[in-house]
């Protein structure tokens, strides 16, 4: 199990060419998401998120009404206060949390302040075992998280060898 996050990086950027092997792969051919996502969900028990949060750093979190009104409610101020003071613009995500630092304005060491508010997005990451649609389908933004998830890389890995993919 790798959880460097200097090694997660370089392996997940060295190996993208043959995770993007891996997806076409996966589409291509039947797979038990069931027995994939036992794989992920074993993988995730064995390593704390919140000792790593790249993801904060890294990715941005994309929201939505309903988890700018879940956060109203955590403050205790209306949604409008919610979008003024932590919600940006993306052209490409549409409405996401602001950044501090280069980190999610809510990170704070390793911790997220508003944990039990915290997105949708933020919820499910890293969309292997909670997410929409089967892991096959959802295997577009992986080979990306390779790269910055110990979950995710270390997932793709035991995935290939489930699968007897030939690198």
């Amino acid at each position: 199990m790798i959880t460097d996050l200097v090694q997660i990086r370089q392996l997940g950027e060295k190996k993208r060419e043959e995770n993007s092997r891996f997806r076409s792969f996966m589409k291509s051919r039947g797979h038990s998401d069931r027995i994939l996502r036992r794989i992920a969900e074993g993988i995730q028990e064995q390593i704390d998120c919140r000792q790593c949060a790249n993801c904060c750093r890294v990715a941005t979190a994309r929201v939505t009404e309903r988890d700018v009104d879940r956060l109203a409610r955590h403050f205790h101020v209306k949604p409008e206060r919610i979008v003024a003071d932590y919600v940006v613009g993306s052209d490409e995500e549409g409405h996401v949390l602001k950044r501090e630092g280069g980190a999610c304005v809510f990170l704070d060491g390793n911790d997220c302040s508003v944990y039990e508010a915290r997105p949708d997005v933020c919820q499910r990451y890293p969309h292997l075992v909670r997410g929409s649609g089967s892991i096959g389908s959802r295997m577009w933004e992986m080979v990306e998280r390779a790269g910055v998830c110990p979950i995710v890389y270390n997932s793709l890995e035991a995935f290939k060898e489930e699968l007897r993919f030939k690198r």
